[in-house]
């Protein structure tokens, strides 16, 4: 080594040049920008593709559940029990097969004559008679398809046709009777006049041709349920279905021939007077809201329009986790900073205070708060309460661990040298470098609430079921015992409440990573 370093004196000077000849060095300026801390976790944040997609889910989640009760036609309140359970139903949708309001149904010959029965009744608005061929190319005609039938037998029976097929749950309501006011009715006849779409039919004799005096849609002569035809002996010959089927009218005629649309039902006055009618309840929504039932998700156990009841329980579940956790994220800041600065003692009693809280079971504060609290306060408080009594906990214990970090760095201790006070040392100095630490336990605690939220909801400790107020929870609950028939009713708020869960996991844990410092400069 030595012999090596003793050589380079034997190096010709004219072998050396210069550098930097005449070239004064001085600093430069770098030329690209520093790189902040939460620069430096947004660069991170938005290489993690998973995470990214789930933010963008929750954006336009948030997004339906505040702009659907604005663009969608039906108020939160809005309600029509008539459609309730409904499938979902759009008038444009229709034309191309979806959205028509169609469920799958099995028909006897009773039955599928009741329902063609619908559309041809809803054609024969003066009385003159309609053909099947009118009835099945009515735009009231309920049935979306039928098959040819298939024989089924039973024990102990006869043999019959069973027919498979489709049929719209709106307009399968047909016909019904109401009772309303004169002026009313005066109304609705100057509403049909401008439209010319028809809301009264002639009323149904109650005789022995009427198996069901109660129901409008028997317009027919029947016996037994089942449609026949009187022939010239006063005999009834049962009618089957078949091409050229032509149901018998059993209308309500006066002395004098004519249909009767209406029967004085009481009242006193020409503004008191009540009138009984018979009408086609589709033309009746359209005259009652100016529009023709469109619910784009359906309608839900009590006739809300499903699609504004999910909007309002995203929401509400959304709101409550935001505030949930803003709360949480105070408290818990206060009392882990308290804890993890002054240690000893104090640490030490405000722990076992924790403890104490901790050992509290959930589901018991909030069944407690919901059946003593919520009378006084209303439910929505009641909640809010019973997760901020122990929640912060979470926060308190994260922030108290991230203050035992770093209460002895050098920095720390150069801030009390000078004299900094004990307030400032901790939201000044140390509670920033637990900032990334926090904000990610506070998204990570959003998806838990809305789970708890929506369990609470579920089994009935909570409930939100009002005009104004609903949950997912409580939408899943009232569908839980009908699914089976209705299945729109569970699929849609289980499908938001699935996305909400995933997604908002997937962008918790996408924050963790990107304000994690270790995590700097490395490469996927």
């Amino acid at each position: 080594m030595a012999e090596k370093i003793n050589t380079y004196g034997n190096i010709p000077k004219e072998k050396f040049a210069f550098a930097h000849s005449g070239e004064k060095l001085t600093d430069r300026k770098f030329d690209d920008k520093p790189i902040g801390y939460f620069k430096d976790a947004w660069i991170r944040f938005r290489k993690n593709r998973a995470s990214v997609i789930a933010a963008v889910i929750i954006m336009l989640v948030i997004l339906y559940a505040f702009l659907a009760p604005l663009l969608l036609s039906h108020e939160s309140s809005f309600m029509v029990a008539f459609y309730a359970k409904k499938p979902p139903r759009n008038v444009f949708l229709r034309e191309l097969g979806i959205c028509d309001g169609g469920m799958d149904r099995d028909f006897t010959e009773k039955s599928l004559i009741k329902a063609i029965g619908i559309g041809i009744g809803a054609e024969d608005f003066d009385g003159h008679g309609a053909t099947l061929e009118e009835g099945m190319a009515s735009y009231y005609q309920p049935i979306l398809e039928v098959d040819e039938g298939t024989l089924s037998t039973s024990t102990g029976k006869k043999e019959s046709m069973i027919y498979s097929g489709r049929i719209d749950s709106y307009l399968e309501t047909g016909f019904m009777y109401l009772t309303i006011e004169q002026p009313e009715y005066e109304k609705i006849l100057s509403w049909e006049q401008e439209t010319g779409i028809h809301v009264f039919y002639p009323l149904v004799e109650n005789n022995e041709w009427n198996a069901d005096p109660t129901d409008a849609n028997n317009w027919y002569k029947t016996k037994k349920n089942a449609p026949v035809t009187i022939t010239d002996n006063g005999r009834a010959k049962t009618i089957e279905y078949g091409p050229g089927m032509v149901l018998e009218d059993n209308y309500k005629r006066d002395s004098e021939g004519n249909l009767v649309y209406y029967e004085y039902a009481g009242g006193g006055t020409l503004d008191s007077a009540l009138y009984k009618v018979r009408i086609l309840y589709y033309n009746y929504y359209r005259y009652l809201y100016d529009e023709e039932p469109n619910y784009l998700l359906g309608t839900d156990s009590q006739g809300y329009d499903l699609a504004v009841r999910m909007a309002d329980g995203i929401k509400l579940s959304i709101l409550v986790a935001l505030c949930v956790s803003a709360i949480n994220l105070v408290i818990g800041a206060v009392y882990g900073a308290v804890e993890g600065y002054y240690g000893g003692t104090v640490d030490i009693v405000l722990e076992r205070i924790s403890d104490i809280l901790g050992g509290v079971p959930f589901i018991v504060v909030a069944t407690l708060f919901q059946i003593h609290l919520s009378q006084k306060v209303g439910a929505i408080p009641s909640l809010l309460f019973a997760f901020v009594l122990t929640g912060w906990l979470g926060t308190a214990y994260r922030v108290r661990s991230q203050f035992y970090r770093f209460k002895n760095q050098e920095y720390v201790m150069a801030a009390r040298t000078l004299g900094a006070k004990d307030r400032r040392i901790i939201w000044k100095h140390i509670f920033p470098n637990s900032l990334g630490t926090i904000i990610t336990s506070c998204a990570l605690v959003i998806p838990g609430v809305i789970n708890q939220e929506s369990t609470l909801s579920f089994l009935g400790i909570v409930k939100f079921s009002t005009a104004k107020t609903t949950s997912l929870g409580t939408l899943l609950s009232d569908a839980s015992g009908i699914w089976t028939n209705y299945p729109h009713l569970m699929i849609y708020p289980a499908l938001f409440l699935a996305l909400l869960m995933i997604c908002f996991n997937l962008f918790g844990n996408g924050l963790r990573d990107a304000f994690n410092p270790a995590l700097r400069g490395v490469e996927e």
